[in-house]
């Protein structure tokens, strides 16, 4: 009788655990899909009219879009801010130091499973296997250790070379076919995955397959963002039917803005002439390797059925920087504690409870002088140092003077309010410094 008592106790609290448990959600998989160089208003969801972006359209309004998310303003340090959590200035950029700490190697240490597929960019875009993604956290890796800017692209498959190649129009279904036999092959398929798609297009010098080619309303460069649409549909199609996608979390983003200026086409910052790339950055102003908005500034969808609240905007504060932080809170790692992790937790911003999310700053980072911090974002309020744009990455068509702009008034920064703010630019300007002085001992 004291057995069957015992037993109808035990569960009891085994309902009760399970009613409890299903408050909280249980580890996601992660997809990450990562592309480059694309412009704000590339995709219908941010204000393109030129693009039928449908799957990413679908994707927008199955999760939520973030109008106010970062990452960096170039393609390396964007990369290692990501993985790491970390502005360029500590984790290296194109320099990461394999000392850095992946997201991925700390999702192994709760049992993830993890594969990278496309551009790494973070090993000085060589072969130093230290600093290649199987050392840091990636199980599996095929992709391109670099760009493609030559109009040529080298793929490694783990450490090992995998081949060259020139047909710039077969990457985005390469790497797509991938990363669905990665799905559908997975060594444990009982263990969360994380899976980082890093696509090489929008990069110069793109191309569209034949199927895509001359289809779209916005000529070539139309034709790659209509094609990684297609291909990103396919990808999605693959969670649908492995049963993965009720708990996916899948963020779509890209590293930086749009090479927009005419120089890049005429052949003085080492491109070919008439070199073939133009992402749409819409109401933001400049583009790449700019520290205005449309330099750092990007499109960012979230979704993950049940979890993050679908068809909604977020104009909250959100970066890159983010990731390593919030993967730590919704996948069960610790995150390191013995170096300064710029990233916070925004686990409560994607789940609808926190409007406002934990991110108040944001640091726009230079990459001449290496990583230098240029200017700072603080609410609304956005202050730039008096000094140029960045060479060989974004117009030099500033006044050297400081520069502070309402972004909830005036997105586009037309209108310099510094000279009638001038508490609120030193109040940033102060910041900005004690940041830079503490990041550049690093």
């Amino acid at each position: 009788m004291a057995y069957i008592v015992w037993l109808i106790g035990l569960l009891a609290i085994s309902a009760a655990h399970a009613e409890a448990s299903s408050d909280e959600p249980q580890r996601p998989n992660i997809l990450i899909i990562f592309t480059d160089d694309q412009g704000y208003a590339d995709l219908g969801a941010f204000g393109s009219t030129a693009h039928a972006t449908p799957r990413m359209d679908r994707l927008a309004a199955e999760g939520t879009k973030f109008t106010s998310f970062y990452a960096q303003t170039v393609c390396g340090p964007s990369r290692s801010a990501l993985l790491t959590g970390r502005y360029p200035v500590r984790s290296g950029g194109w320099h990461m130091p394999g000392e850095e700490v992946t997201w991925a190697e700390l999702l192994k240490t709760v049992g993830y499973q993890t594969a990278c597929v496309g551009k790494w960019d973070v090993s000085n875009r060589e072969e130093i296997i230290p600093r290649m993604p199987n050392a840091q956290g990636f199980d599996y890796y095929f992709g391109s250790l670099g760009a493609n800017d030559d109009g040529t692209i080298a793929y490694h498959e783990n450490n090992q070379p995998a081949g060259t190649s020139n047909d710039m129009s077969a990457i985005t279904r390469l790497y797509t076919d991938k990363a669905i036999d990665y799905l559908a092959n997975r060594r444990d398929p009982n263990r969360p995955f994380a899976l980082y798609l890093s696509h090489t297009m929008m990069h110069t010098d793109i191309d569209a397959s034949p199927s895509f080619r001359g289809t779209s309303a916005g000529g070539l460069y139309g034709d790659v963002v209509e094609e990684f649409d297609f291909e990103t549909g396919r990808l999605l199609d693959a969670l649908e039917q492995l049963g993965l996608a009720e708990n996916t979390l899948v963020i779509y983003t890209t590293d930086n803005g749009p090479w927009n200026q005419e120089r890049y086409r005429n052949g003085e910052t080492g491109h070919p002439e008439g070199a073939k790339f133009w992402g749409d950055a819409g109401p933001l102003r400049a583009g790449k390797g700019s520290s205005y908005e449309a330099g750092s500034r990007v499109p960012c969808i979230v979704r993950w059925p049940g979890w993050v609240p679908a068809g909604v905007e977020s104009g909250a504060l959100f970066a890159t920087l983010d990731l390593l932080p919030t993967f730590g809170t919704i996948a069960g790692f610790d995150v390191p504690q013995d170096r300064v992790i710029d990233g916070v937790d925004q686990t409560e911003l994607l789940y609808g409870n926190d409007p406002d999310g934990g991110r108040q700053t944001f640091v726009y980072t230079t990459v001449i002088p290496r990583h230098a911090a240029n200017g700072l974002r603080r609410g609304k309020w956005k202050f730039l140092r008096a000094q140029q744009q960045v060479p060989d990455y974004a117009a030099v068509d500033r006044a050297e003077v400081p520069e502070l702009y309402d972004l909830e008034a005036d997105v586009g920064e037309t209108a310099n309010l510094a000279d009638q703010h001038p508490d609120i630019v030193c109040e940033l300007r102060e910041e900005l410094d004690a940041f830079w002085n503490q990041a550049s001992k690093d």
